[in-house]
């Protein structure tokens, strides 16, 4: 499999299963309705783990363009690929938000909260507050790739290895990692920690045909964008100084 077919294909598979469980839990007659964060959190580290055993024999499985630039300024993945990487990446998280609002549309109408209509596709903080949400990305981006690189090879980036290991058994780590940072560190914020996984949903949501939908968030979007960037930038440097 080409390798951005591989990021299109595991990070549309990652946001149908994220975002699909957000529906499940939030949206008004659905079998899942009010089950909670934990149903969430743990089906978010299943989604990534579904999306890394599919990608990451082709392409390392980075689903996050943080991920990619990371490695990238890490001098472990070529510059010249980053582009391609992130282009796939959102329009896989595009592509897979599409499916989840065909598939609850039903529950999407019949929900009466603007809020709880935009959840399944894009994060939202519990508080606004611009500093304290911004500091939550970064510090939830920070902990996320400064964990990975520790997950990734020496020659990450190379035909021999993928970014967090072949197969099922390197996804178990990332997986566990994203569970923990949603559990500890994603109820300020919902955890976005991928400008792919928030971008890509969030035009999705203010595309789509949903009854009494509400705006779209755009003047949080930046949000969610800026501090993956920030943590990823700082989690580099600090590997990259400890080696």
């Amino acid at each position: 499999m080409n390798a951005y077919v591989a990021e299109f294909i595991g990070t549309a598979l990652m946001i149908l299963l994220g975002n699909a469980v957000v529906a499940n839990v939030v949206l008004t007659g659905t079998k899942g309705s009010n089950s909670g964060w934990i149903v969430i959190t743990t089906a978010w580290a299943l989604a990534v783990f579904v999306g890394v055993v599919v990608a990451g024999p082709y392409s390392g499985a980075h689903l996050n363009p943080i991920v990619t630039l990371a490695m990238a300024l890490a001098e472990k993945f070529e510059w010249n690929r980053v582009p391609f990487y992130v282009i796939a990446q959102l329009t896989g998280a595009m592509f897979g938000s599409l499916l989840v609002w065909l598939m609850y549309k039903d529950h999407f109408d019949a929900t009466a909260d603007q809020g709880l209509k935009a959840a399944p596709f894009a994060t939202a903080p519990a508080i606004r507050n611009n500093f304290s949400n911004l500091f939550s990305e970064i510090i939830g981006t920070f902990v996320l790739i400064f964990v990975i690189f520790y997950f990734a090879s020496p020659t990450f980036g190379t035909k021999e290895v993928t970014a967090i290991g072949m197969g099922s058994l390197g996804a178990i780590p990332v997986s566990f990692l994203v569970w923990v940072i949603g559990l500890s560190l994603g109820g300020t914020t919902g955890y976005a920690i991928n400008p792919a996984r928030d971008l890509g949903p969030r035009i999705i949501h203010t595309f789509v045909p949903i009854k009494d939908k509400g705006k779209s968030g755009w003047d949080y979007a930046w949000i969610p964008i800026i501090g993956p960037v920030i943590g990823a930038v700082l989690a580099t440097l600090l590997f990259r100084s400890l080696q």
